[in-house]
């Protein structure tokens, strides 16, 4: 721009002996530049655009619960690795070799006692049971042993399983699919936030393995709201771009028509046509929807189930992103499976089903976590309180007076005309909108567009907004006779307000 001859300056009073036409360079803690009649500052954001920046944290090294003493306490049970199951005593000083000698008292059946010297901590571990009434081994005993050895057995042979479906996976073949470097730089460029360490520990993993030439199956393990959709972005983006279709499976249709937004903007400017498969796209849409995936037309579509119908037909499917996992059935799963041997599967889910975690934990299927959350991400704050209409009225008040919206939401639809007359009657300063699976799909997508766009200050719902929805503005979850809730369902719906920074 012609600038020349910048100084550096180290405080505000030297801006007044500069030249008008001169520039100086400064370090403030500044996120935005101001104007002033005299001169103008220009922070890095004015320049750079809102990129948020996570300040570097020392990594925490991993530790044993058992690291310090103060992690246990008398009667605890533990595990020595050689003798089995005792109970801690205490702390006692023992005489050995003249000199005395710290020792952790540990008490076996029969009156027997072990004292085991401090430094040799890392034989024990804490019981893993939360029964306090567990039996004894005995000092000497077989019975430790004998167990020892039928788990080692039992190791060996799960580790033999593994090894078959390890090799099954490594025989299989995909194509592999690796971004142009170029082109993956610009698109990495459009996320406005520093990636969290977990994050991108998760997305090389998931490019490596698209990559690897062997069909991939990984789940990402996050909190609600740590940023996993950035992660299938990211791998929808090395599949499209590699001449392969990408289908995004959600199990409602709100959270299809949030990522078809969120998918569509991130690769706005890009050679990738994204489309809609839900029944918030009308009968000659989703009929032209079909066609293209069939042709090749559509590189990526998002959709529910439906996009696991028999009438659904892929030219050339490369990988297929499940969100919110855990509310698929085992029939839809099974056609997931079916649709070609080849694909490469990735699965999204903060509150993965049993058998999931245990199929990653074993490593049936590759593992990824995401653990850290996004920067300025504030913990959400939960108070379980009895139905008081003041409450109600405070919460939902103070959240109007500081600009935001907020969410309350019922088990039954039964329930919303009773709770919206509620509110008329409690807060008729706020304009309240209704919203459920019922609703015809242009009047609910007209609602959630006003919604989103701040033409309401509270939507009443039904767990319909469960699933992955981001609205930022919102930062207020009332959720009524939460006893009808299951837990997975309210940690979900938990994850729908704290998002904005």
């Amino acid at each position: 721009h012609g600038l020349k001859d910048t100084t550096a300056i180290s405080r505000f009073a030297l801006l007044d002996a500069l030249p008008k036409t001169k520039a100086a360079l400064a370090v403030y803690g500044l996120e935005v530049g101001f104007e002033t009649p005299d001169f103008a500052i220009i922070g890095e954001q004015d320049i750079l655009g809102d990129r948020l920046v996570r300040p570097k944290r020392k990594a925490r090294r991993a530790q044993d619960v058992l690291s310090e003493l103060n992690a246990l306490t008398a009667g605890d049970l533990v595990v020595h690795v050689d003798h089995g199951i005792g109970r801690f005593i205490g702390l006692k000083a023992i005489e050995a070799m003249g000199a005395p000698h710290d020792c952790l008292e540990i008490h076996y059946a029969g009156g027997d006692k072990l004292f085991l010297p401090v430094e040799n901590l890392e034989l024990l571990t804490r019981y893993g049971s939360e029964d306090t009434e567990a039996q004894l081994d005995k000092l000497g005993g077989g019975g430790w042993q004998t167990r020892k050895a039928r788990m080692k057995k039992r190791i060996r042979e799960m580790a033999g399983e593994l090894i078959k479906i390890a090799a099954a996976r490594q025989l299989s073949e995909a194509p592999r699919l690796v971004p142009a470097a170029g082109l993956y730089d610009e698109f990495r460029a459009r996320f406005a936030y520093e990636e969290t360490d977990d994050q991108q520990a998760a997305i090389e993993a998931v490019l490596d393995d698209l990559g690897s030439g062997h069909p991939m199956d990984r789940l990402v393990c996050g909190d609600v709201g740590f940023g996993k959709t950035e992660v299938a972005l990211r791998a929808a983006f090395a599949v499209a771009l590699s001449g392969k279709q990408v289908a995004v499976v959600v199990p409602t249709t709100l959270l299809a028509r949030q990522h078809f937004r969120t998918f569509t903007e991130r690769f706005k400017g890009l050679p990738v046509n994204v489309a809609q498969a839900s029944r918030l796209v009308t009968g000659k849409d989703l009929t032209a929807v079909k066609a293209g995936l069939a042709d090749g037309q559509v590189d990526i579509v998002v959709g529910t189930h439906a996009l696991l119908g028999k009438g659904i037909h892929f030219r050339d499917l490369g990988l297929v992103i499940v969100d919110e996992e855990q509310h698929f059935g085992v029939a839809h799963k099974e056609r997931l499976k079916a649709l070609r041997a080849e694909v490469h599967v990735l699965t999204l889910t903060a509150t993965p089903i049993p058998r999931t975690l245990q199929l990653a934990m074993t490593g049936v299927r590759e593992l990824s976590l995401i653990a850290t959350p996004p920067v300025d991400r504030l913990a959400v704050r939960t108070f379980i309180t009895p139905f008081d209409p003041l409450t109600i009225r405070e919460a939902l008040l103070r959240e109007r007076y500081r600009g935001g919206q907020s969410f309350y939401v019922v088990p039954r639809i039964d329930d919303l005309a009773e709770v919206r007359e509620f509110l008329e009657k409690q807060v008729p300063e706020l304009k309240v909108a209704v919203a459920n699976g019922q609703m015809a799909a242009t009047a609910l997508e007209d609602i959630m567009s006003a919604f989103y766009d701040g033409q309401y200050d509270v939507l009443l719902s039904t767990t319909i907004v469960e699933s992955g929805l981001d609205v930022p503005n919102a930062n207020t979850l009332i959720v009524h006779r939460a006893d009808m809730f299951g837990l997975a369902q309210l940690y979900q719906l938990r994850g729908r307000v704290g998002r904005a920074k």
